[in-house]
């Protein structure tokens, strides 16, 4: 699997790189800026890309820039953001397009290696891997536009992991309920928020991502 990774932090950058290329990715390029990165990405059509959201020569969102115009040139890129902070106009900005491969982790997530393997897998698989911060923030951002009010405290959880990429079963062993349940609380969710029920679990975050970011 091909990845290209940018990261202006030299011992992050290479952290990554070898982190990534023990476990089975082919890392094609490793920059440390944004000024030809999404040249590159469209030149390179990696099966991912791991990009961080500030890189020089401005450090305010080169990175993301450069994701979202190689996006526009290749549809569905698969594109998973770091950032330092929870910044969550670049996380509805990543997901706004609806067309899944995205994803958006917090640097310190990297650590757990084993869960950055498998958000890595996921985004490259088509999938979405937000962190639980990052969707926190945005369930909290749109609580006062949003019929959320209507999800029992239970939905909710589901709903964060859903957003997060996760399957009915790994999110019924995550809270510990059936898989039958976590259906019905699904079912739920979609009809109280007004969202086609769908079985398909990217189309379905994606539904989720795209009336949290107000699209729907």
């Amino acid at each position: 699997m091909r990845v290209i990774i940018a990261e202006d932090l030299a011992l992050l950058r290479e952290g990554i790189v070898r982190l990534l290329s023990a476990h089975g990715f082919e890392v094609v390029a490793a920059l440390e800026d944004g000024a030809q990165l999404a040249d590159k990405l469209v030149e390179l059509r990696p099966d991912v890309a791991v990009v961080d959201v500030r890189l020089p020569p401005t450090f305010t969102d080169e990175g993301l820039q450069a994701a979202i115009a190689a996006r526009r040139r290749v549809p569905g890129l698969p594109i998973l953001i770091l950032s330092q902070y929870v910044e969550q106009i670049y996380a509805r900005e990543l997901v706004a397009d609806g067309t899944g491969g995205v994803g958006y982790l917090l640097k310190d997530r990297v650590s757990d290696v084993d869960a950055f393997v498998e958000a890595v897998r996921r985004v490259a698989g088509g999938g979405t891997a937000l962190d639980p911060t990052v969707i926190s923030k945005l369930l909290h951002a749109k609580q006062r536009v949003l019929p959320l009010d209507r999800l029992s405290p239970r939905e909710r959880e589901v709903l964060a992991h859903m957003a997060q990429g996760r399957s009915n079963a790994a999110i019924g062993a995550a809270l510990v309920i059936t898989e039958k349940a976590v259906g019905k609380h699904t079912a739920s969710i979609f009809t109280k928020l007004d969202l086609p029920v769908s079985e398909d679990d990217n189309r379905r975050v994606l539904a989720v991502l795209a009336y949290l970011n107000g699209a729907t």
